[in-house]
């Protein structure tokens, strides 16, 4: 039997209106410190987010989502926080922040493989 770790994940949402606290799910971020893993798979449905938000283009909500994948992989074009630890880079990426792309709070788990974790929670939640 395969050991399990504890990970953590959040869900990646954009907001295209704050003030009105809709959202879009996006994308999900999922971080294991036993298996050294951190990584973001993003996916921006454009229909649903011309319903919430015509007036922003869909591609520039995609380069701030692109910032994600790039810090969470330590990417050089994800600037100087992509050179953090991978902890930190997780906690950066999941501060509570009001922006057009934010995460939800901090969930745990457990696996024994953290990206079947994050496939499975990215097809539950987001597409």
């Amino acid at each position: 039997m395969q050991e399990k770790h504890v990970f953590e994940y959040a869900v990646i949402r954009v907001v295209p209106r704050v003030e009105r606290e809709e959202f879009i799910n996006a994308g999900v971020i999922l971080y294991c410190r036993q298996q050294r893993f951190l990584k973001a798979m993003i996916r921006l449905n454009e229909g649903r987010y011309h319903c919430f938000s015509p007036e922003i283009g869909a591609e520039e909500i995609k380069r701030y989502l692109k910032t994600f994948e790039d810090i969470s992989e330590g990417n050089r074009d994800g600037g100087p926080i992509a050179e953090l630890d991978i902890a930190s880079r997780f906690r950066w990426l999941t501060a509570m922040r009001s922006t057009m792309v934010q995460s939800s709070r901090v969930h745990p788990g457990l696996c024994s493989d953290a990206e079947a974790a994050l496939k499975k929670l990215f097809e539950q939640l987001v597409l």
